[in-house]
């Protein structure tokens, strides 16, 4: 059908339900063992997936994820893992609030180097507001002013990868010249945020520069999107929301000067995979349990914005009156568009979001799961998935053995790697370096 759906493995320690680390068959400490992700990394390579994810937080609440509490910092992790694996593509959030843009842009393309071309960064201004008491901060910069820091920040690195042209180290042992000084150029950014004079010490990335994803829902994170992203990850519970964002993405991207196809809209997914959809269902009900009542209440009030829900009745209605968040604002709407639409109580809304925090949960034996994917991807509700496992490895294995051998029989994804780096296989073009007229020559 000409389909490729791109499919991302978002780690996530044990697992992304909540209650994982309890399963009988699941290490309660994954989130610190790594080779609980080496071994993560060889099913999802062998199962020729697109990208392993990691996500990241400077702080928590002590009734957060499990995984969330302790846990390796990703590009660490995905430097290990970068040796132990050849095709699979290695993702990780950095935060644009919390860092600089020299630190970021050498980061990502070290491990760009590293991993022959493998390298994705995932774009966030931070959701945890109470990040800013870990870094000299009173309080979070609001919600307008982080996306348009980070519009900046991020054209700032990118302005630094091209620090370098692909030619520009000639390392000539007979005539002892090591690189053309023509083709090395400084960016000396002076902007509202950031002042970097530049250049780079990393050379060209070899998939041209590393991918940029984008997980912003919200109005600024759309724009956001379009300008910088190739990459988009969002959460969409129907396909007519999903086709909505879809298409608004995909205009954005157009008005900004880009082609559609330079964008991949990835909504995150929580598959329940068995040989039958009982089976599936069961393995959803086993974990959730597992639940601890107190946990998965505060892991949704943390979503609404911090809104206490501890003295509200759990078997009514979500309250009318949350208010508005400085934190993630699209998670916070879609849980109450959710409530008010499916008619859920709170105990029946944070069982939910216990299981996939907001993401879209499905059920089904391989040709359902697979069913499913191909009905958002052929009616452009999404390019792929970035698969949200309820436990870890097993899931994972369940999916690679069960459901990818049914997308290959459909020609709906790849039996071989179609590259070596992460933009090829995810059928990314090279971008074209952009040098500033104003640059020094060094």
């Amino acid at each position: 059908m000409g389909q490729n759906i791109k499919l991302g493995v978002f780690l996530m320690g044990s697992g992304h339900h909540i209650a994982s680390w309890r399963h009988p068959h699941v290490q309660a400490d994954a989130s610190e063992d790594f080779r609980h992700y080496q071994e993560i990394a060889k099913i999802a390579e062998k199962g020729k997936l697109d990208m392993l994810f990691l996500s990241d937080g400077l702080s928590f609440n002590g009734l957060s994820h499990p995984a969330e509490l302790v846990r390796f910092e990703p590009l660490t992790l995905l430097a290990a893992l970068s040796v132990v694996t050849t095709h699979i593509g290695l993702a990780a959030t950095a935060t644009t609030t919390y860092n600089e843009p020299f630190h970021i842009a050498r980061k990502f393309a070290s491990l760009d180097h590293l991993s022959h071309g493998r390298t994705a960064w995932n774009v966030v201004t931070s959701y945890y507001q109470t990040e800013a008491s870990n870094f000299n901060q009173q309080s979070h910069l609001s919600h307008g002013l982080r996306y348009d820091r980070a519009q900046e920040f991020v054209e700032v690195v990118k302005g630094l990868w091209d620090s370098w042209e692909e030619d520009a180290l000639v390392r000539d042992k007979v005539s002892g010249v090591y690189f053309n000084p023509d083709k090395l150029h400084t960016l000396n950014h002076q902007g509202r945020y950031f002042s970097v004079k530049g250049p780079l010490n990393a050379s060209r990335s070899p998939q041209g520069r590393p991918i940029i994803i984008q997980a912003g829902s919200s109005e600024e994170g759309m724009n956001l999107a379009a300008q910088t992203a190739d990459v988009i990850f969002t959460a969409q519970q129907t396909l007519e929301e999903a086709q909505a964002f879809y298409k608004k993405v995909k205009e954005k991207v157009v008005e900004y000067g880009r082609s559609p196809d330079d964008v991949k809209i990835m909504p995150g997914l929580s598959p329940f995979v068995g040989h039958t959809e009982q089976e599936a269902r069961g393995k959803y009900q086993k974990l959730q349990e597992l639940i601890v009542p107190e946990v998965g209440l505060d892991l949704l009030s943390e979503y609404l914005g911090g809104f206490d829900l501890s003295g509200y009745p759990l078997d009514q209605p979500l309250p009318e009156n949350i208010p508005e968040t400085n934190g993630n604002q699209s998670r916070r709407e879609l849980l109450i568009n959710l409530a008010k639409r499916e008619k859920l109580t709170i105990r029946e809304l944070y069982l939910h979001v216990a299981g996939s925090r907001g993401h879209r949960i499905i059920f089904g034996d391989p040709e359902g799961i697979a069913d499913q994917l191909e009905e958002w991807v052929v009616n452009k509700g999404a390019d792929g998935f970035n698969l949200m496992l309820p436990s870890f490895p097993t899931s994972l294995a369940d999916f690679v053995e069960l459901v990818v051998p049914v997308l290959q029989r459909r020609g709906l994804f790849r039996t071989e790697y179609e590259g070596k780096t992460l933009r090829e296989n995810l059928g990314l073009s090279e971008p074209e370096a952009q040098y500033d007229k104003r640059q020094i020559r060094v």
